[in-house]
């Protein structure tokens, strides 16, 4: 069934850039199924954009400077606007678009929209309330330390020496708050120590530093589903940076994706259902893709993160993992959709009176 589908991409947000590539693919494959696509853009600087305006930001990158000589009219569309769409498909990736904000918006104009609800996605991006709740249900992860921006800007060097009692060289250094490994620097001393703290703090008001783990492997398994879940077979990221860092992930043409990972079937069973049990825990719904670190020579398995608006070209490691699973790209959208709906539907029976 053909349905008026309203795409919003972009966003203020160092991810941007890989919104709108995401923003395309969906775009294209929406529009083959039959779909009515609604462009709703939102620029670096926050504007809103609608229908042909929002256009201007699908094709390139708009910077603050271009942003300001942007057509003023139609812009922020209107509760009533998004009611008009029998479905929103955000994708908006990193903070102010994964992170359950606009997914609030979406919940208060009542219309159904594809993706984690607003806890489920506060939850998966903010790196060091999931790693409570992973490690109190007992899967396993890295070790890690906690810091607040202001206690790194009021004694770096009070930080540095607290990580270095409780961590080996190598570590890492990440902000709490992001995605596509924006701002994640590897550590190897106490000077690289002090920048990598700096440059996180930039981009959050907490900072993580995990320890390494030895000859890493890099494994990652997609998510699908609501009440019933669906994990794909892993897929293998080597990368060409020393580790999987947003060059390495979008610019470096040394990086390597394989699909399916060579492992062992008892090896990506249990990558499966760790993915799956850490997607319910954190109150996933419709996709999710759950990044793993296993020791190369011990065979050990620690969970990373989980991206609840992961990359969505159509050579992203989620639909890729899916292809490579028996679902193609276009039938992945539709059950996507489906499962959209069929949350909004049921949501509408519950009771809001006494």
């Amino acid at each position: 069934m053909a349905m008026r589908i309203a795409l919003v991409f972009g966003g203020r947000n160092s991810e941007h850039e890989v919104s709108l590539r995401s923003a395309r693919s969906v775009r294209a494959a929406l529009t083959r199924a039959g779909h009515e696509v609604v462009d709703i853009g939102i620029t670096r600087a926050g504007r809103w954009l609608v229908g042909e305006n929002a256009q201007l930001i699908v094709g390139k990158e708009v910077s603050d400077r271009q942003d300001s000589g942007l057509p003023q009219l139609p812009d922020r569309p209107s509760r009533a606007a998004l009611g008009q769409v029998d479905v929103v498909f955000p994708i908006v990736h990193g903070p102010n678009g994964e992170d359950g904000t606009l997914q609030g918006l979406l919940e208060l104009a009542n219309v159904p929209y594809v993706g984690c609800g607003v806890l489920g996605s506060a939850l998966a991006m903010d790196k060091a309330v999931a790693k409570q709740l992973l490690g109190a249900a007992g899967i396993p992860q890295t070790t890690y330390r906690c810091f607040h921006a202001l206690e790194i800007e009021a004694d770096r060097a009070n930080v540095v020496a607290q990580i270095e009692a409780a961590f080996a060289y190598p570590l890492f250094v990440k902000p709490a708050n992001q995605g596509s490994s924006v701002g994640v620097s590897r550590v190897t001393d106490a000077a690289s120590l002090a920048r990598a703290l700096q440059l996180a703090q930039q981009y959050d008001a907490k900072v993580l530093a995990e320890a390494a783990v030895p000859r890493a492997r890099e494994l990652e398994v997609s998510v699908l589903g609501w009440y019933e879940l669906e994990a794909s077979e892993p897929g293998e990221v080597i990368p060409g940076n020393e580790f999987y860092d947003y060059d390495a992930k979008y610019h470096d043409a040394q990086t390597r994706l394989l699909i399916p990972a060579p492992v062992t079937r008892e090896l990506a069973t249990t990558l499966q259902d760790l993915a799956m049990q850490a997607f319910r825990l954190l109150e996933g719904c419709g996709m999710g893709r759950v990044d793993f670190l296993v020791d190369a020579d011990s065979g050990q398995a620690y969970l990373n993160e989980i991206n609840t608006l992961p990359g969505f070209t159509a050579v992203s490691m989620y639909p890729k993992l899916w292809e490579a699973s028996g679902l193609d790209y276009g039938a992945l959208m539709q059950r996507l959709l489906d499962i959209a709906l069929e949350r909004h539907a049921r949501k509408q029976r519950r009771k809001t009176t006494i």
